[in-house]
C-alpha cells in the first residue's frame, strides 16, 4: 500500500514552560527516485525522524518549531513533496494556521484585543514554509494511542532533557512505529 501522501507527526516539549525544550518530527513519504542496480522501484517508502533543542523556550514555540522543521525538510532537493497529512496534539497549531493566522495578519499581527499576536515570528515562518503545499491538519489525542505521536512525544522529550534519542532514517518496513492510522 502506497501512500498517497506525505504523512508527518509532530510534537513540542518544554520543562517549565519556560525552560529548555525540545521537538520531534517523523516524516514518512514514497521515494520515487529510489533504485536498485539499473531497475528503479516505485513506492520505496522512507521514514526519517527529526529532533531539536532550544535551551529557553515554550511548549508552543516547539510545537511550532516541529511543524516548521518537518515542512521544511520536505521542501529539501531530495524530496520536494507537496500534499501533506500532518498531525500535531496542538489545537493551538491546527487552529492558529487554518484560522487565526488570516485575521492576524490582516490586522498587523496583532489579535482582536489589539495585542501583538504571540510567537508571530514562528507562525510567519510556518505561513511561508506552508505556500505552495496541500496540507491537510490532524489534531490527534497527545499522551494516547497514536504511536506516531508518542514516538515525537519522546523525541520532544529527550531533546527537552538534553539526552538525545537516536533517530531513526530508513525504510518503513524497517522501522519500529505503525505510521498510519
Amino acid at each position: 500500500m502506497q501512500i498517497e501522501k506525505t504523512i508527518i507527526y509532530t510534537d513540542g516539549s518544554s520543562k517549565g514552560n519556560p525552560g529548555p525544550g525540545g521537538w520531534g518530527a517523523i516524516v514518512a513519504y514514497n521515494d520515487d527516485k529510489a533504485k536498485a542496480g539499473s531497475l528503479k522501484l516505485e513506492g520505496i517508502t522512507q521514514v526519517v525522524e527529526l529532533g531539536g533543542r532550544e535551551g529557553h523556550t515554550t511548549n508552543n514555540r516547539m510545537e511550532l518549531t516541529a511543524c516548521i522543521e518537518a515542512l521544511k525538510f520536505t521542501s529539501s532537493s531530495q524530496l520536494q513533496a507537496h500534499s501533506f497529512l500532518l498531525y500535531t496534539d496542538s489545537e493551538y497549531v491546527k487552529k492558529g494556521i487554518t484560522e487565526w493566522i488570516f485575521n492576524w495578519e490582516k490586522n498587523g499581527w496583532r489579535t482582536s484585543a489589539k495585542k501583538p499576536v504571540m510567537n508571530a515570528d514562528l507562525w510567519q515562518e510556518l505561513k511561508k514554509v506552508s505556500e505552495g503545499k496541500d496540507i491537510e491538519w490532524k489534531v490527534v489525542k497527545g499522551h494516547a494511542d497514536t504511536p506516531g505521536n508518542n514516538r515525537c512525544d519522546e523525541i520532544a522529550t529527550s531533546f527537552a532533557d538534553d539526552i538525545p534519542t537516536a533517530l531513526y532514517d530508513g525504510e518503513e518496513k524497517n522501522y519500529q512505529i505503525k505510521i498510519r492510522i
